[in-house]
């Protein structure tokens, strides 16, 4: 941590006029320390702490308490606020005017903490007064947005040009703050970024957009004064702390849409040159979908919706962060949800709701884990239980057990194929003698691009990819119909304005499924290793890839990007 200080506190320096020498910085910082030294002395004589304003948060919440006006002529400033407990930093609690204010906080039944502090620190608590939003409106953690003009944008910025032009458009030595942040946002949204980066460089900020899991540069010529308004901006929105520089802060806020509601995950850490914001967009248009929405193969779809037609069992989700495993598993839910059941999650945290289904979400802190969770939602009498990932023993053996005693249970694991769950739960500490009677189905996944359907080129196998392509296809499952193969066509990526000239167009999953089946359950009570039960599994399995090469004969995508995602192909 001490490295991002040291490195903040460069950067801000370096973005500083240059009119003061070194020695007149230095003086600065000698008559500033002095100063706190003086109000320490003042602290002790009138009996209160003494606060440093430097070094401590405020609270926009706290400080509207007493308009500014009024603080500054009592030389105070409401620093935090808990419930009916406020405190209040001072220069002096006896001057009069400071009398005043605090017997009014008291006559409204807040219970008063007063500090001392320096007039210079009162002066950096003051500053933020600026950030109070004109109306006398409570921060709700929601971001009201106008319909006609939101509209307006989500309809003109539907390409990465359209965006950019916009933002060259700004004036930046008037544009408002909500300006800049609604471009940038309704930019997000038209073009379906799934993450929004702010990044802060040595003279400008940058901001990128990640797109079908890549980054693009959006525009990069944000000057840094504006810079700092808009992080300001977002952290107002997020109740971060506005004045907390050096240290990373999470938080997450609310747009209010005229048909729905996009929740934004904040995420900002120091850096060299001021702060890094990256903000998760969640639409919800993007978890919406359902089992036939996925992309699964036919025989792949058959095997998931009889595991799904069981009164009980396990059925694991695997994959790195972003795989879509979140979206998979609420198609599941989705898919059999009824009024007849009961529904309960315990995830950490819970990024999309889910109509009839009763959420939970991990509280660390409160003691509410996976584990005593999962304990107290077997309490609720639930036929369907979703657990957001088996992180430890404990959670493991709960998970496992309420598949046995007839629940039916979904989860996540991480591990890189399907085959590694069964390994992955051994060295949690399960027993082999648990997992063949409760598991029951194990998938594996990662996303890949789709092909843009607008543009994509049909091109012709050449001799070689023919060969290899017959003998792909033989090799096969039986499971797998090869009618729908017989003719083969691949496509290439070309790029046009319907696709922001990229060639590609959203994405989709690509799948291997490992069903428990009483000969797999055997294998793990005698040999639970990776090598055994991938030897067993092979005879039926399609593999990630394999399910990717089918994917592209049907011109959803194409090898390159198969091969991105899972290495390159063994024909």
């Amino acid at each position: 941590m001490g490295v991002f200080v040291a490195r903040y506190a460069d950067a801000k320096l370096k973005r500083m006029p240059d009119k003061l020498s070194p020695l007149q910085h230095q003086l600065t910082s000698i008559r500033r320390d002095a100063e706190e030294r003086d109000a320490e002395r003042r602290a002790k004589k009138l009996g209160h702490p003494y606060v440093d304003l430097r070094k401590v948060p405020i609270s926009i919440e706290a400080l509207r308490l007493v308009p500014e006006a009024e603080a500054k002529s009592a030389r105070l400033a409401a620093i935090e606020i808990k419930l009916q407990e406020v405190a209040v930093a001072a220069y002096d609690t006896e001057l009069e005017e400071a009398k005043k204010i605090l017997q009014g906080l008291e006559a409204k039944n807040f219970k008063l903490k007063l500090f001392i502090a320096s007039d210079s620190g009162l002066e950096q608590a003051w500053h933020f007064y600026k950030f109070i939003p004109a109306e006398a409106k409570e921060i709700t953690g929601k971001m009201e947005i106008g319909q006609s003009r939101f509209e307006e944008l989500l309809k003109e910025l539907t390409t990465f040009e359209a965006v950019q032009a916009e933002l060259e458009k700004v004036d930046f030595k008037k544009a408002s703050t909500t300006t800049l942040f609604e471009v940038i946002l309704a930019g997000a949204l038209a073009n379906r970024a799934s993450d929004i980066h702010c990044e802060a460089e040595d003279k400008k900020a940058k901001v990128r957009y990640r797109i079908d899991g890549l980054l693009h540069d959006i525009f990069g010529t944000i000057p840094l004064h504006n810079y700092d308004a808009l992080i300001s901006r977002i952290k107002l929105l997020s109740g971060l702390k506005l004045n907390v520089h050096s240290e990373p802060q999470d938080g997450r806020f609310t747009i209010d849409l005229p048909k729905k509601e996009v929740e934004m995950r904040i995420s900002i850490i120091p850096s060299e040159f001021g702060e890094t914001v990256v903000m998760r967009v969640l639409d919800p248009d993007s978890i919406n979908v359902d089992l036939q929405s996925l992309g699964l193969r036919e025989d792949d779809l058959q095997i998931i919706e009889r595991e799904l037609a069981r009164p009980n069992g396990l059925v694991l989700n695997t994959g790195p962060t972003g795989s879509g495993k979140t979206t998979t598993l609420y198609a599941f839910l989705r898919h059999v949800l009824t009024s007849e059941i009961k529904i309960i999650t315990v995830e950490d945290p819970i990024e999309y709701r889910v109509e009839g289904v009763e959420q939970t979400q991990v509280d660390a802190e409160a003691g509410y884990t996976f584990a005593s969770g999962l304990r107290s939602i077997l309490r609720q009498d639930p036929d369907v239980i979703l657990i957001g990932e088996i992180r430890d023993q404990e959670t493991a053996d709960i998970a496992l057990q309420a598949s046995l005693t007839g629940h039916l249970v979904f989860s996540t694991l991480h591990t890189n194929d399907a085959v590694g769950a069964v390994p992955r739960l051994m060295d949690l500490g399960v027993r082999p003698t648990t997992i063949g009677p409760a598991l029951t189905l194990v998938i594996a996944q990662r996303l890949v691009r789709r092909l843009c359907m607008a543009c994509r080129k049909p091109k012709e196998p050449t001799a070689g990819e023919k060969e290899k392509l017959k003998k792909f296809l033989a090799s096969l499952p039986a499971r797998v119909n090869r009618e729908n193969y017989k003719s083969i066509t691949l496509y290439e990526p070309v790029g046009c304005l319907e696709c922001n000239k990229l060639g590609y167009k959203g994405r989709i999953g690509i799948m291997e499924l490992l069903p428990i089946t009483p000969e797999m359950a055997e294998t793990i009570l005698k040999d639970a290793s990776w090598v055994a039960i991938k030897k067993l599994a092979a005879t039926d399995m399609v593999s990630m890839q394999a399910d990717g090469i089918l994917k592209t004969l049907k011109g959803v995508t194409n090898f390159a990007e198969v091969e991105e995602i899972t290495g390159k192909i063994s024909w």
